[in-house]
């Protein structure tokens, strides 16, 4: 068991619990989602996570149902507001599953917006990481870190109080509106951390104020940043999960050369998570689609998209992980700081900034 291993464990995310075995990848289940002939998702872009290569993997050991990929570039507000709008539309348009931000699965629950399903593979992801009934769980975490584009940045910054500094002025940008996206949400928390806040609402203000100083200083750039707005120079720091970074690193091959930092002030992991639509139009396709995630085969998709999976403890155990995919990571001391915030700090921090973005730092990103 190696130091990333190790990390997982020593964050409360491995407490598991023995619940009833779903149907997995039956004849059944297979046939019945084959009748429904297809998948709608949303907010997958193919750079994120391993999507595109994990999407790939689905539609090639389930030919018979088409994969209509909806908003690839949606943030989680995106996703349950679509729920909301396709209520009683059984097209297309209507999304069958969600990945979202931790803090919107149980919000969701709460509205009547899923529909509830426990995996052949239950037992293996861990307690605090799934709503008990099956409505939502985790499938993926990463930590916040900075895209650099070192064409462009002579000095590369290491945490979030270098970016302050002068020589970055119209450099930094966050990868999502603060607004509706989880990563962006999340990226305020984390600079308010590195003030030494403690994670929700404290993090959150702390964080705030720290995006209005940089706004203010002229640092901030009110773009989504991209792998694109990166290599072009409109957003030549980029802050974004680890795993969306190191995408980027290899899709852009050296064109601009970049550099993937996790900043010294505030390591902040981050949890995503699954979840059916209660107004599914394909809920047995939507269900073949949760057994192929969080099988082995789907697991270790993320994972080759330098995401850490949830299951990755029961993988590391059961020696399912190929050594060259554990090699591709960062180096595991850049994780042992890692903070795992609570659901309810999670919650906590998401008002504070969706509620204070407009009025404390007053720039609209689009």
């Amino acid at each position: 068991m190696n130091s990333r291993t190790t990390l997982l464990a020593s964050v409360s995310l491995v407490a598991m619990t023995v619940a009833p075995i779903a149907q997995a990848q039956s004849d059944e289940l297979i046939a019945a989602a084959n009748a429904e002939g297809r998948l709608s998702t949303i907010a997958l872009p193919h750079d994120w996570c391993g999507y595109g290569e994990v999407i790939a993997g689905f539609k090639a050991k389930y030919p018979d149902i088409e994969v209509n990929e909806l908003n690839p570039d949606a943030g989680s507000a995106d996703e349950l507001e679509a729920v909301r709008a396709n209520k009683g539309n059984t097209g297309p348009q209507a999304p069958d599953v969600l990945d979202v931000g931790l803090s919107f699965g149980p919000a969701a629950q709460e509205e009547g917006l899923l529909q509830p399903y426990q995996v052949s593979t239950w037992d293996t992801i861990p307690a605090d990481a799934k709503d008990a009934e099956g409505h939502w769980y985790g499938d993926y975490y990463g930590v916040m870190s900075f895209l650099v584009n070192t064409d462009l940045v002579e000095n590369v910054p290491t945490s979030f109080a270098d970016l302050l500094k002068p020589e970055y002025a119209g450099m930094v940008a966050l990868a999502g509106d603060p607004r509706a996206s989880n990563q962006a949400i999340l990226a305020v928390m984390a600079a308010g951390m590195a003030r030494g806040a403690e994670p929700g609402e404290a993090a959150a203000q702390a964080g705030l104020e720290y995006f209005a100083e940089l706004n203010a200083a002229g640092n901030f750039v009110p773009v989504i940043g991209k792998a694109g707005t990166l290599a072009q120079g409109t957003t030549p720091i980029v802050i974004e999960w680890d795993y969306n970074a190191l995408s980027s690193r290899d899709t852009l091959a050296g064109n601009p050369p970049v550099e993937v930092v996790v900043p010294s002030d505030a390591v902040l992991a981050g949890v995503y998570v699954q979840a059916i639509s209660a107004y599914a139009p394909n809920p047995n396709a939507a269900k073949l689609w949760m057994e192929y995630l969080y099988s082995d085969e789907g697991q270790l998709g993320w994972l080759a998209g330098y995401c850490h999976p949830i299951r990755f403890n029961d993988l590391v155990a059961n020696d399912a992980v190929p050594a060259e995919l554990l090699e591709a990571l960062p180096p595991a001391e850049a994780y042992e700081a890692a903070v795992f915030p609570t659901l309810d700090q999670v919650n906590a921090n998401n008002a504070a900034v969706v509620a204070g973005w407009d009025s404390v730092v007053g720039a609209n990103v689009q």
